[in-house]
């Protein structure tokens, strides 16, 4: 039994098949290209997953059912994209026009919510029964496990963790609110908080620029850990201060749902214990439960990218 997962996303759209034992056997990936017509993005999806089965070395008739992971709101029951920011797209009939292409039984879901069913089903959260996956990239992504079903709300909306309030009145979000946790706990608001402390220092003696090549605009989301790694003090400034944001986040989602595990993807994740370690110490002196004998395990995510080409191959399991 194989089955295809498909990851679109604003940059880059890959596809992956997987066998039985939720490995991935092949996949391919192409350019996005948006803003462009819908069915274009079609036309590519459908030649990226006939590619990965190809490579694969199997056949469209070897491939039991396919899964799209799509960022922003999506209605599986209706097959429709409602509203997707990062592709210029609302009211998409996508599954129409791709099981019009690739001839098979086609679902969608949204891709932090395939990417947490990954994760539930071969990576860190494997053994649980309810589960949270926390990815960082851009945006804060979320995704819920109960029960072993993903968790979307009545509107296939549910999860949007990273749009919770978590500074009144603070920062603009891309979402339009104030002081959204995606603001301050993502990539984006690392590299933003690193860029604020090197404007504060003596640009001629900042560690952090010099990282960079003098060039405040090549700061990524590693360059306050590497300064904290070489004792800058300016560099672990900026990291206690996000991960201070990141954690803030997590013990509301810890409250809210009371996860086995918490596990947390995105580039940002490699940092492991760096990241992990002192982000547990201030869940454990804050969470609501830190009587209580059962705690959540707070963990990185294990599959990566891969999650959600995973999670989306194995949505037939829910839908």
């Amino acid at each position: 039994m194989y089955k295809l997962g498909i990851d679109l996303g604003g940059t880059n759209i890959v596809a992956g098949v997987v066998d039985g034992d939720y490995k991935l056997i092949a996949k391919v990936d192409c350019p996005t290209n948006v803003p462009r017509p819908e069915g274009e993005v079609c036309d590519s999806m459908a030649e990226v997953a006939k590619a990965a089965v190809k490579k694969a070395k199997l056949k469209m008739d070897d491939i039991e059912s396919i899964g799209i992971g799509v960022p922003g709101a999506v209605n599986p029951e209706t097959g429709i994209i409602e509203y997707s920011a990062n592709l210029f797209f609302h009211n998409w009939n996508i599954v129409e026009m791709m099981e019009e292409r690739l001839g098979k039984k086609v679902i969608i879901e949204n891709d932090a919510n395939a990417a947490a069913y990954g994760e539930y089903l071969a990576g860190s959260a494997k053994d649980a029964t309810n589960a949270v996956a926390i990815t960082i990239g851009t945006g804060v992504g979320g995704g819920i496990i109960i029960n072993g079903k993903i968790y979307s709300g009545s509107n296939f909306a549910g999860a949007e963790l990273g749009h919770m309030v978590i500074v009144k009145d603070g920062k603009e979000c891309a979402c339009g609110r104030r002081g959204c946790w995606e603001a301050y706990a993502s990539a984006t608001g690392l590299i933003n908080l690193t860029k604020e402390a090197i404007l504060k220092e003596k640009l001629d003696f900042s560690y952090m620029l010099s990282l960079c090549d003098g060039d405040i605009t090549k700061v990524s989301g590693r360059t306050a850990f590497d300064a904290m790694r070489a004792g800058d003090s300016n560099g672990t400034a900026v990291v206690d201060e996000w991960i201070s944001y990141l954690a803030c986040g997590i013990i509301n989602v810890i409250n809210i749902f009371q996860p086995d595990v918490l596990c947390i993807g995105g580039g940002v994740s490699n940092e492991g214990e760096t990241l992990l370690a002192p982000l547990r110490a201030i869940v454990e002196r804050e969470r609501y439960t830190k009587h209580n004998p059962k705690q959540t395990v707070i963990c990185k995510a294990t599959l990566g990218n891969d999650a959600g080409i995973i999670g989306a191959a194995y949505l037939d399991n829910i839908y």
